[in-house]
């Protein structure tokens, strides 16, 4: 386990979808975490102290988490003197990019002087299984996306909670660094081998023999041409029983791919239903979940009402309107009608 507090990092960040990983810890985790550390540089903030390492490590931090990704999980110099930094005042070293921390000798020599640990979480088990797509007993639903960073983690976290309210054994499978900062656990499936990709998360998501669920963390989409290939490892891998769809209403073009456009939703489910049934036959889609955050409340609620009736499934944002729709579809498919405005 990474050894909290967290001492979370935005650096010169300007890129507010980038900083998911500080974000989902901030979100998740906040009782564990003492502050953000970013240079004037950056426009952003999680709402958390903005201190020094100095300070940081005074109030307890022991892990300086580098939470911001940038294409192909690049470390910078300005993020190595930062980390550095962080080193000489006493704290531990976390990232999820994929150059690993050990590699850059700066700081492997600052963690042997001072004691400390450079934890490098994009790091996959070794020995992982190659996949067979045999049928394995157990609950699975798997997230899935019209883009990169819709949603897909937050969804997957909120569902776990709202299962475990009405009662029902639900487990957070992570698949990301964000994910698997907060739980704990969880396979960096970006990181892994391609032919081992579906092997890893039938591992991750072992039988099960219970009325459970095992949520399982979505990455990239089908419809991404750079990580297309994950996604699909992903939906062989998880055997799910149920698909849901994840997607930012606000986004114009693919990230990172400007002029590629996002598929129509209802496209975008078929397309994974259809990946899906090469090892779950019976797979169905049990609903949407958007990002309305860019929205006001009453427009939130107006969008997630047009997708509800157009692809007659439920549609909330998880984290404005709850995600009760959905869990009844998961549980009790023949009681869904198409949402409303009103009914949201």
């Amino acid at each position: 386990m990474i050894p909290s507090p967290y001492f979370l990092y935005l650096g010169s960040s300007d890129d507010s979808v980038g900083i998911k990983t500080s974000r989902g810890l901030a979100e998740f985790r906040r009782a564990d975490c003492v502050g953000e550390f970013r240079h004037d540089a950056s426009p952003l903030t999680l709402g958390l102290p903005r201190l020094t390492m100095a300070e940081a490590a005074a109030a307890g931090a022991r892990t300086l988490v580098l939470g911001i990704a940038k294409a192909g999980g690049a470390i910078g110099e300005e993020m190595i003197a930062d980390a550095a930094e962080a080193l000489r005042n006493g704290m531990n070293v976390a990232a999820g990019l994929h150059r690993r921390l050990r590699d850059i000798p700066e700081l492997a020599a600052l963690a042997r002087e001072g004691g400390l640990q450079l934890f490098d979480v994009r790091e996959p088990p070794a020995d992982l299984p190659i996949g067979t797509g045999y049928a394995r007993p157990g609950n699975r639903l798997l997230t899935v996306g019209t883009d990169c960073s819709v949603g897909k983690m937050y969804a997957s976290l909120a569902l776990t909670q709202a299962l475990r309210e009405r009662g029902v054994a639900a487990d957070f499978r992570a698949t990301g660094q964000t994910g698997i900062l907060i739980a704990g656990a969880g396979v960096p499936v970006d990181a892994v081998v391609a032919d081992f990709i579906s092997g890893a998360i039938e591992a991750l998501t072992p039988a099960r023999d219970d009325e459970g669920w095992d949520v399982i963390e979505g990455q990239g989409s089908l419809f991404h041409p750079s990580f297309a290939g994950v996604s699909t490892g992903l939906l062989h891998g998880a055997q799910a029983s149920a698909l849901l769809l994840c997607h930012d209403p606000a986004r114009e073009t693919m990230r990172g791919l400007a002029g590629r456009s996002l598929p129509e939703l209802g496209q975008c489910l078929e397309a994974n239903l259809r990946v899906a049934r090469l090892t779950s036959p019976d797979v169905r889609a049990v609903g949407v979940c958007l990002n309305t955050s860019t929205l006001d409340e009453s427009a939130g609620l107006a969008i997630c009402a047009e997708v509800s009736a157009t692809l007659g499934l439920p549609c909330t944002d998880p984290m404005r309107f709850g995600l009760d729709t959905i869990v009844d579809e998961l549980l009790c498919p023949a009681n869904f009608t198409p949402a409303t405005t009103a009914s949201l």
